[in-house]
Parts: C-alpha cells; sequence; structure tokens
C-alpha cells in the first residue's frame, strides 16, 4: 500500500491524532467514514453496471488474466522482438510484385544483443 509497511501506517496515524487533536478528531474521523462510504458506493455502481451492459457474458469472464501484477514488461518485449511470426500480416495465395522484386537484395534485420548498435551520423 504504497510503499508504506505496518509500523509506518501506525507511526503516520498517530502523528494525525496529534496533529489534529482530540476535539476534531472526531469529526475528521466522520468525514474519512464518509468518502470510504461514497467510494464503495461508487464502485458498486460501477460494477453493477459492468453486469448490467455485459448481461450474462459477465459470470464467463476471468477477472485474474487482466490482473496487472502478472504481467512483466521485459517478457513482453522480449516476445515482441523475438516473435518468429513475420508473415502474419500476409493473405496466403497473394503476392506483392513489389516484395517479389525486392525479395531477393531485401533482407529484413533482427535485433542481436550481442552485436553493438551501429553508429549513426545523423542521428546525434
Amino acid at each position: 500500500m504504497f510503499g508504506i509497511d505496518t509500523w509506518e501506517f501506525v507511526l503516520l496515524v498517530c502523528l494525525a491524532a496529534f496533529l489534529i487533536g482530540p476535539e476534531r478528531l472526531p469529526e475528521y474521523v466522520a468525514k474519512l467514514r464518509g468518502w470510504v462510504k461514497q467510494a464503495r458506493e461508487y464502485a458498486e455502481g460501477a460494477k453493477s453496471q459492468l453486469k448490467d451492459e455485459i448481461g450474462p457474458e459477465y459470470a464467463d469472464i476471468n477477472w485474474r488474466q487482466y490482473d496487472p501484477r502478472q504481467y512483466d514488461p521485459r517478457k513482453i518485449v522480449r516476445q515482441a522482438l523475438f516473435d518468429e511470426d513475420d508473415d502474419a500480416g500476409e493473405v496466403p495465395g497473394e503476392h506483392d510484385p513489389v516484395m517479389d522484386d525486392m525479395g531477393s537484395t531485401w533482407e529484413p534485420t533482427r535485433y542481436d544483443p550481442d552485436r553493438p548498435t551501429p553508429y549513426d551520423v545523423d542521428a546525434t
């Protein structure tokens, strides 16, 4: 939770109680309770609206696959760079005459982490 462990949270709560003071503490606790209640109502309203819009397919949704904690950015980049599916956009049986002419002369470059990047005068 925001990179704060339990002891730091307890310390912040004690510090806030000390700074606010015993006279105003019940007022601020009531405000906090109202904010939490309102946030829950917003979340429940959004959830019920989603259920109404999607319909019966809502029960079939696998919510775990959308959990952002399971994504590894290094894995996603690695898959994008080293994907062997080069002809994904081609339609079988359809030939591009320009690519047929260039096919023998043009070779696509692949990323090689062991090879240094060539120096480009125009880029610097």
